[in-house]
């Protein structure tokens, strides 16, 4: 847990010359958690104020004390807005960012930042014309669970890893809304699979995609993809397994990876899990095959408990998982410091989902160098 003098310390690291103003377009439900983690004041950002097309969710931001715009165009117009919060839907990501960087705004777009790897290419090309910082919230780089993985495979704590699986299921459909629409850009694969997708990615960000095959579902809603299953192959010989369900009544492990030297397992959001690895090698193999739980095998007989290690995992304490890292990333960069959240890996996993579309709606796996 992050206490206040850590905080405090953080937010002298980052020695900001000014308080910036940030205007956002849309108000739904992710804006809504950006404005109360700005509210904490955090960061050096301050709500200039807000549009939605939806005058309910206009009265919301109102009633937590929030200036509305009569227009899009008057908060693209005000020249005291700094950066600009795109919260809409995901199929218009796109148009809105390209307007508010031609406002000369920098801008933090929510994901999937475009839903097509064009698109994502031309904003990113203006970004730079117009001198302006567009980023993008992938914010979940900074979960707990992720950051705690990472370590042990950077660590070596199972050798080199060889699957990676990767699982978030839930049991209650979806919610009501854009995210059953197609035309809006629903979907699990545009809404989880963006995050899960970028977080491989991000560990192996040296290695190409060169194989992807997807298997897409509409259990419960015909629009969209309601659950899927997506295989990613890297160029050395790791395979990640992705999937996302609206259906699931008895959850898999949160991860679940298999090591040369071992097996590490995340079991959910608190990080609980174990890894379990081998002391000395189990090699009393008989010429008979002795009774066991898994029948006549000798291959799938259980180990001698004696040969292997267990250590627990826990939650580290010391990850700040919400969206103040976003923000500080992306303050840094319009003060001169690189991006860490940067667009062009993004467009990578726009990419990897362009192609798990396709695989899905082919049947066939893909061959790529993404």
């Amino acid at each position: 847990m992050i206490t206040d003098s850590e905080k405090t310390r953080i937010n002298k690291q980052m020695d900001s010359k000014k308080t910036y103003n940030l205007a956002m377009i849309g108000f739904g439900g992710m804006a809504g958690h950006h404005c109360t983690q700005l509210l904490k004041k955090n960061v050096p950002i301050n709500i200039s104020g807000v549009y939605d097309i939806d005058e309910s969710r206009m009265e919301a931001a109102r009633a937590r004390g929030l200036y509305t715009y009569c227009s899009k165009e008057a908060l693209l117009s005000d020249k005291n807005v700094d950066i600009v919060l795109i919260a809409t839907y995901n199929t218009t990501h796109a148009k809105l960012s390209k307007e508010a960087l031609l406002a000369g705004k920098h801008v933090l777009c929510e994901k999937p930042v475009t839903v097509t790897s064009k698109e994502l290419e031309q904003v990113i090309s203006l970004a730079k014309a117009q001198g302006k910082i567009f980023g993008v919230d992938q914010n979940r780089r900074f979960n707990k669970d992720y950051i705690l993985l990472k370590r042990c495979i950077e660590k070596g704590l199972i050798g080199k890893p060889y699957v990676i699986e990767s699982r978030v299921e839930g049991s209650r459909g979806m919610p009501e809304g854009w995210r059953c629409q197609k035309s809006l850009g629903g979907g699990m694969m545009l809404d989880w699979g963006v995050h899960l997708i970028d977080q491989i990615m991000m560990m192996y960000e040296d290695e190409k995609v060169t194989n992807v095959f997807c298997k897409m579902y509409s259990i419960h809603y015909p629009e969209i993809d309601d659950n899927f299953h997506l295989t990613l192959t890297f160029e050395k010989g790791l395979t990640a397994h992705i999937e996302v369900s609206t259906n699931t009544f008895i959850n898999h492990p949160r991860w679940y990876v298999l090591g040369s030297d071992g097996t590490l397992q995340i079991d959910d959001w608190s990080c609980a899990g174990r890894i379990v690895k081998p002391i000395s090698e189990d090699k009393s193999w008989s010429a008979d095959i002795s009774p066991n739980q898994a029948g006549p095998s000798k291959t799938m007989a259980k180990r001698s408990p004696d040969t292997i290690n267990t250590v627990s995992l826990s939650a580290p304490s010391d990850v700040e998982d919400n969206l103040d890292p976003v923000y500080r990333q992306f303050i840094k960069a319009i003060e001169g410091q690189p991006l860490q959240i940067k667009p062009e890996q993004c467009l990578r996993v726009v990419k990897v989902m362009e192609a798990a579309f396709l695989s899905s709606s082919t049947s066939g796996a893909i061959d790529t160098q993404i």
